[in-house]
């Protein structure tokens, strides 16, 4: 599926008066200083190759400056044999950016333990009703979420995040959640994993019917910036290319959120592999900065941004001018 990205344009600067070495893209967050504003974006644990999966993307993340965002940590409450699948995290990072994951059901002291297994910086909530539905032996019981969401703000030691696991918030729905107390969202749009397809192909019950549902990545932040609430915006789903995060940048994403490639290169072409894409990644990301004529993210921010396609035409349905990031 369509992450979006291809109908948004950002415009070539043919004189940029900048040098490579002038793209500066660190960013404080949580406290903490980051070379670039990428996260490695939830992708496992529970298992001793998820421990392995974890070491090596911890280690990459402390190389490079990025932050790390650990899977759902559940099992681990549920099984303490797998906390070190989770907690190798901070051990190959100790000082950077790390992010504890729970399903936006869980309660204060869940959300607690999973803050303490990781030395967490935020904690991320994530939201997966469709893929609950595709299953089987999914959730079917969802009322009430918005309290208990409320009740981890109000408690949480650390930043909440919301984050979408492939189907994209709308603005309705960021309202909601805005309204209980979050102010950081993961668009998690759809165009990356989709997990009504992965349930469908072990037996779920939608049977290939639903697996275009969805809200794409692009659109998805595009709502989130329409809706003009104050909240910080983690633009993820599909994210493949250092093309697709400087246009989420541009558009006003505060951060780029990294997973399915970067696990696809591990396990296919190993760690050596994978350190030289995040290195390339990296420089292909500056280029474009410096070829839009922009040395940082304020600044990329103040620059045209040309959105066309389909996704225009969902804007225009939605009420939403899709010429406004044209008219900087």
């Amino acid at each position: 599926m369509s992450t979006g990205f291809e109908d948004i344009r950002l415009l070539n600067c043919s004189v940029p008066e900048l040098n490579l070495e002038d793209i500066n893209l660190r960013l404080s967050v949580w406290g903490k200083e980051l070379e670039f504003p990428l996260i490695v974006n939830a992708i496992t644990g529970g298992s001793d190759q998820a421990r392995d999966i974890n070491r090596v993307l911890a280690g990459l993340c402390h190389k490079y400056g990025l932050a790390m965002a650990v899977g759902s940590q559940t099992i681990a409450l549920e099984e303490p044999d797998w906390i070190e699948s989770f907690s190798v995290v901070r051990e190959y990072n100790p000082d950077g950016v790390i992010i504890a994951n729970l399903s936006a059901a869980a309660n204060s002291d869940d959300a607690g333990a999973a803050i303490d297994m990781v030395n967490a910086d935020a904690l991320q909530l994530h939201f997966n009703v469709p893929q609950e539905l595709a299953m089987r032996e999914g959730d079917r019981h969802f009322k009430g979420i918005i309290e208990q969401v409320a009740r981890v703000v109000e408690t949480c030691p650390v930043p909440v995040i919301a984050k979408e696991v492939g189907f994209g918030f709308s603005r309705e729905s960021v309202k909601q959640l805005y309204e209980a107390g979050v102010r950081i969202f993961d668009t998690g749009g759809q165009g990356g994993t989709n997990f009504i397809a992965i349930e469908d192909k072990r037996g779920g019950v939608f049977q290939g019917e639903l697996n275009s549902w969805g809200i794409p990545t692009a659109v998805s932040l595009l709502e989130i910036l329409a809706s003009n609430l104050p909240v910080k915006i983690i633009a993820s789903g599909g994210i493949r290319s250092a093309l697709d995060a400087a246009k989420s940048l541009a558009l006003g994403a505060d951060m780029v959120g990294v997973a399915g490639s970067l696990l696809r290169i591990l396990l296919h072409q190993g760690a050596d592999e994978l350190d030289l894409w995040v290195n390339d990644f990296l420089y292909r990301l500056q280029a474009v900065f410096l070829m839009s004529g922009a040395s940082d993210t304020k600044s990329i921010r103040e620059k045209p941004v040309i959105i066309l396609g389909p996704t225009a035409e969902w804007l225009r349905a939605r009420n939403i001018d899709p010429t406004q990031w044209a008219k900087r």
